[in-house]
């Protein structure tokens, strides 16, 4: 199915098809399981699961995540040792396949599964005055929501603000995806997005709307703090009621002949060249 996302605005630029390696789901290391087959574990709704070596060697770093229980293979508790006596957690040691076993098909775990409490969102009310945040209006893929709160943790965002329904559970294949990103981001879930753009407009920030049809480029868009990006649905993109609470529509502008960008792919675009003007700014 034909993909539009983020392009140039330019009448009759190609569209991309969708690519399923927008967000890698992990490195080449060991868990990879093959054949079809049925967790033989699911849990509680009150758990995230966790698994491969970044997202679980973060959670276990981080003071905000409240372990549960940690199934590592032999190799792999040895390699997160320090993490592990650190926060005193006794892990219950296992093969590779006991770890497979646990997780869906196809799941790169590296040897290590985490279960843990989620994260607690925090309130649109507890946003820094001078921050940087990024809003999500119903980004709905786990690999793409995944990947783009790991690049907001690149870019020291200071929460992603995202809405309640529509929109992915911070565990598994996202978790996977964010490579330890979601114990450095916070998640700030709404009810109503709309009103929590209205919110952010009561707060000062500037709400900068990506949208392939804006009016100006990013580039040539005068930026200041606080600043929220809002980002779009895969496909739909930014619904009229977003597009209406955001200050300013703007696009970006690629210079080679695809023109239409991944969500993820236009996030770190747009933060890209936000800290860049941001930054011009203030000198």
């Amino acid at each position: 199915m034909a993909r539009k996302e983020f392009h140039s605005g330019r009448r009759g630029a190609p569209q991309d098809r969708r690519d399923s390696g927008s967000a890698h789901t992990g490195s080449s290391g060991g868990g990879r399981r093959s054949s079809r087959h049925e967790p033989k574990h699911r849990p509680a709704a009150d758990v995230a699961q966790l698994w491969g070596f970044h997202p679980v060697r973060e959670a276990l770093r981080s003071s905000r995540r409240e372990i549960l229980r940690l199934w590592a293979t032999a190799d792999a508790a040895e390699r997160l040792k320090v993490e592990i006596e650190a926060r005193d957690v006794k892990p219950t040691i296992v093969t590779l396949d006991e770890v497979s076993a646990r997780l869906p098909p196809d799941s790169v775990h590296q040897g290590l599964l985490l279960e843990a409490r989620p994260l607690a969102s925090i309130d649109i009310a507890d946003l820094p005055a001078n921050g940087l945040v990024l809003v999500l209006d119903q980004v709905t893929d786990p690999h793409n929501v995944g990947a783009i709160v790991r690049t907001a943790a690149a870019f020291a965002v200071d929460a992603i603000v995202t809405t309640e329904r529509h929109s992915p559970h911070m565990t598994g294949v996202l978790a996977k995806s964010a490579s330890g990103g979601l114990e450095h981001v916070p998640m700030c879930t709404v009810v109503n997005l709309a009103r929590a753009l209205e919110a952010l407009g009561d707060m000062g920030y500037l709400r900068v709307g990506l949208d392939s049809d804006g009016p100006e480029s990013l580039e040539n868009t005068p930026l200041s703090r606080p600043l929220a990006l809002v980002l779009g649905a895969e496909g739909k993109g930014l619904r009229r009621l977003s597009r209406e609470n955001c200050d300013v529509l703007a696009r970006l502008d690629m210079p080679g002949a695809i023109r239409s960008l991944n969500v993820s792919n236009a996030c770190a675009v747009a933060l890209a060249m936000s800290h860049m003007k941001l930054g011009r700014s203030q000198t």
